[in-house]
């Protein structure tokens, strides 16, 4: 038996192509990352540059902003959300345990055919487009 192929990432999940709702695309995605770790690297100044402070920093941003605003203000700034595949609130476990492994960096960079990333494939979270 052979896995049927989809014309787009999210369809199988029963996502739209495009627009809200959608699966985030890696432009967004990266900007995203790069807004939250930005700000994370400011706010370590005040502890000296240190780069476990940075990781620090970064992990409370997604772990607190994530639960309440759905998503990173990186997220937010891009457009996009995180939910859980059922639509339901994250929950408290779910940011912890993607951050954890976003933290790692591999698996955040190792995606399936709907581009999620097996942090949010642990997680049970998918990043969407708001």
């Amino acid at each position: 038996m052979t896995e049927q192929a989809h014309d787009y990432p999210g369809e199988r999940l029963g996502l739209p192509r495009e627009g809200s709702g959608s699966i985030a695309r890696l432009g967004r995605r990266v900007g995203a990352l790069f807004v939250d770790y930005g700000a994370a690297y400011l706010i370590s100044g005040f502890f000296g540059w240190d780069p476990l402070a940075i990781l620090a920093i970064f992990a409370a941003i997604q772990i607190v902003f994530i639960p309440t605003l759905q998503g990173s203000p990186g997220h937010r700034i891009f457009g996009l959300r995180l939910a859980r595949l059922d639509g339901a609130w994250t929950g408290l476990w779910r940011p912890v345990v993607r951050t954890l492994l976003l933290i790692v960096v591999v698996p955040a960079v190792i995606w399936d055919a709907d581009q999620r990333g097996l942090h949010d494939k642990a997680a049970g979270t998918i990043l969407l487009r708001a």
